[in-house]
């Protein structure tokens, strides 16, 4: 029989490698505002589990713990996957926190033609983070005419 999770997770969470994970929880906080909800040390001191949450949502912050688990900063720089998160405040506004924490925006704020504005941050050991807000709603129709795509599903 299910139980109910204490620690009130969302559906979806993500999982986030770095070499060293003490400083990318710190940093993760102070350039895209995530706040530490848990943090777990063996005897050593040494982090084997964090996590941090946004608004509902939720990341864990791991180290590279087993041999298919890597940071960017160990293959060369390249992503496998980039965590979006849907910003309700001032998505510019953010844009500039990030890049004065350091981040390197790889994406300055631009408006899309789906109704969202959005930039892209590469962190210190380079995973890509996507922030997203919406600032109109767009008919499907509408996307489509503007786009030259093909849509299938849309906002339900």
């Amino acid at each position: 029989m299910p139980v109910e999770d204490p620690f009130k997770h969302a559906v979806l969470g993500s999982g986030v490698f770095y070499r060293n994970p003490r400083a990318a929880l710190a940093w993760l906080q102070s350039a895209f505002g995530f706040e530490p909800s848990m943090l777990v040390s063996d005897g050593d001191g040494r982090l084997v589990h964090a996590e941090m949450r946004f608004g509902d949502g939720y990341i864990v912050v791991d180290s590279e713990w087993a041999g298919h688990i890597a940071s960017p900063a160990s293959v060369g720089g390249k992503n496998t996957q980039s965590v979006y998160i849907r910003l309700r405040e001032d998505l510019d506004t953010h844009c500039e926190k990030a890049r004065t924490a350091g981040a390197e925006i790889v994406g300055e704020p631009v408006d899309h033609f789906y109704g969202e504005r959005q930039y892209r941050a590469r962190d210190p050991e380079g995973h890509v983070w996507t922030f997203t807000q919406t600032v109109r709603v767009v008919p499907k129709e509408e996307a489509e005419r503007l786009s030259g795509l093909s849509i299938e599903g849309w906002h339900r």
